[in-house]
């Protein structure tokens, strides 16, 4: 049996035994739903060809500057985030997990460094899901005017995906007309409206305690160099499972490291699950390529 086989035998072991699960994520969570990997400016650029002609990096345009300085550019960027973000699905490793916290008497909670909404598509407990960076589905005053927040549902961004640029008009606050921007916690960012995360906070932390000495913490695709979820887990759980393929290494001799992808990962575990009789069949789980 290989290294890698007798890790996902040993993650198995952790998940039968624990009394609730801690999801925590990052960006690497969502690759194999297909959302684009900003590692490197590389990655930034492939993904936003305009900003790589402009030289522009990830950190300068995520930025409460770039919407000071062209707020068509900050809602191009994040105008464009948001319709793809809105239309893509979750991959099936989300079901897994939530199968696998069904399966716990406390369940399951959610912390996550994306901005995504991801896990409230997939089907999450909302009271259970914390977003240390804020959402892009709400939106604050750029000011801001107020300690306040609304969601943007009803936003319809129209992008110049060649520039960059919106076309459509700028958000505007409800309260002062001044631009609206996300309610999302950026590079340099003193203006960021933090009572809906602090709120989710205090909730998952609060459940944290709640579980106790049997927390299992898995978490997926959180790398080093924004170690928010990588941390969380390590402080909050009692045991954790890393699932990274660049970053796997764990510290505590009880805890997991595997050098797999989310969804891979999450289909070799559900398939050890599964023969154990600790999960049931009934989902059909087909790992993106």
């Amino acid at each position: 049996m290989g290294e890698v086989a007798r890790a996902l035998d040993r993650a198995a072991d952790l998940i039968e035994q624990a009394d609730g699960l801690l999801v925590t994520a990052g960006a690497g969570m969502g690759v194999d739903s297909g959302l684009p990997d900003f590692r490197g400016p590389e990655g930034f650029w492939r993904a936003y060809p305009a900003l790589g002609r402009a030289g522009l990096r990830f950190e300068e345009v995520a930025s409460p500057r770039s919407f000071a300085a062209d707020p068509r550019l900050g809602w191009g960027f994040y105008g464009h985030r948001l319709l793809l973000y809105r239309r893509t699905e979750p991959h099936p490793g989300f079901a897994v997990l939530r199968e696998m916290g069904e399966r716990m008497p406390h369940g399951a909670a959610v912390f996550t460094s994306n901005v995504d909404g991801q896990f409230q598509r997939a089907g999450f407990d909302v009271s259970r899901i914390a977003e240390c960076h804020g959402s892009i589905h709400r939106l604050q005053c750029a000011s801001p005017c107020a300690d306040a927040v609304w969601p943007a549902d009803e936003l319809q961004p129209e992008v110049d995906e060649e520039r960059c640029l919106l076309r459509s008009a700028l958000p505007a606050c409800p309260r002062c007309g001044h631009l609206a921007r996300p309610n999302i916690l950026m590079f340099g960012d003193p203006g960021w409206v933090s009572a809906p995360a602090d709120a989710q906070l205090r909730r998952v932390g609060a459940w944290c305690e709640q579980v106790g000495r049997r927390l299992l913490a898995i978490e997926l695709g959180a790398g080093t160099a924004i170690p928010s979820a990588r941390r969380y887990g390590e402080t909050r759980a009692a045991t954790l499972i890393r699932i990274n393929p660049r970053e796997p290494a764990v510290v505590r001799p009880r805890d997991v490291g595997l050098p797999l992808a989310a969804a891979a990962a999450l289909s070799a575990l559900r398939q050890r699950l599964l023969d154990r009789g600790f999960l049931a069949s009934g989902i059909n789980f087909a790992a993106r390529s």
